[in-house]
């Protein structure tokens, strides 16, 4: 699609009805201001409180503004996802809709932009979380992303960034891929920096995150760490763990034979020690198959482009949106 505006905002919600009419008044007073045409696209992720009703009224009210709504809840991933690809900017910003992220920021990530970077992330440094639940948690993921990825930021998780369009020529969307988009970027060699950003409290509804999550942000790390290391040479992780499980397994025998020889009640430890092994095997094959999977989710999306959510209806409708492109 030829890029027609410079800069696309993309807002994914879910159950944000009391926050998206104030978020859309800020955002696009920020907007105006700004010498540059813009788009804001919400994507309303399956809600179930009436933001979509809310969306259908900005829609009707504002220019520069569309909404699209997903037939389920897909997930954050999906709903940028399904904003990439409807959006129309040489700049792409996303951020949360719940009023937390503050658009006064904005030009401030399109001034690092400019100067020369593909991708500038917001960090949250006087986040307004609950710090048991939220700030510890995210301060602990971020350090081992960081080391992990090699991509040294502060706040994987701020919603708040900026890309270039051309990092996503490269880049296709699945799963929880979202907190990781930088390092996804780096791998295509894109040049990021880090600004800070305000934080605010949740004024209104609930957190959608929490410490539950921590095992889902380990899984995915891995899922980088595979990707951008083995993704063109997978046998190089999976030989080489098979081998290291092969010596393993050895040592294993011959410290059983040994003690065997020289002990009668090597039995028991011997029986433990196989016990031990076969947990280890059994969580490196699970680890193993879920990379296989991963990859093969990959082929099955992009040998068919078949994207990663649906879509139940736009605001306004296509034909109406191409048509006032036209005649504008």
């Amino acid at each position: 699609m030829k890029r027609t505006t410079c800069l696309s905002i993309i807002v994914p919600l879910y159950n944000e009805a009391e926050s998206v009419a104030l978020l859309h008044e800020r955002l696009y007073g920020v907007l105006q201001e700004q010498e540059r045409s813009f788009e804001i696209i919400y994507v309303d992720d399956g809600s179930t409180d009436g933001t979509i009703d809310q969306l259908r009224t900005l829609v009707e009210q504002g220019q520069h503004t569309r909404a699209i709504q997903l037939r389920r809840n897909f997930g954050q991933t999906a709903a940028i996802a399904a904003g990439v690809d409807a959006s129309r900017g040489e700049t792409l910003i996303f951020m949360d809709g719940d009023l937390q992220n503050d658009p006064v920021d904005i030009p401030h990530l399109l001034a690092k932009l400019d100067e020369g970077y593909d991708v500038v992330s917001g960090w949250r440094k006087k986040r307004r979380d609950a710090p048991i639940s939220r700030k510890l948690p995210s301060l602990l993921a971020n350090r081992l992303i960081s080391y992990v990825t090699g991509v040294h930021l502060h706040d994987y998780g701020c919603t708040l960034k900026a890309f270039r369009w051309e990092v996503f020529q490269h880049m296709r969307l699945y799963g929880e891929m979202h907190r990781f988009l930088p390092a996804y970027a780096a791998l295509v060699g894109a040049s990021i920096a880090e600004i800070e950003v305000a934080h605010h409290p949740r004024r209104f509804g609930v957190s959608k995150y929490g410490i539950s999550r921590t095992v889902r942000v380990i899984l995915d790390m891995l899922t980088v760490k595979f990707m951008g290391r083995y993704a063109t040479r997978p046998l190089h992780a999976f030989g080489l763990t098979g081998l290291l499980m092969l010596i393993l397994a050895l040592g294993i025998m011959v410290t059983a034979l040994t003690r065997a020889a020289f002990s009668r009640s090597s039995a028991s430890m011997g029986a433990a020690s196989s016990n031990a092994l076969l947990l280890l095997g059994l969580t490196l094959q699970c680890l193993m198959s879920g990379l296989s999977a991963e990859m093969l989710t990959r082929i099955y999306y992009e040998s068919q482009r078949k994207p990663v959510y649906t879509i139940k209806a736009v605001f306004p409708a296509l034909a109406r949106a191409e048509g006032e492109e036209e005649a504008a």
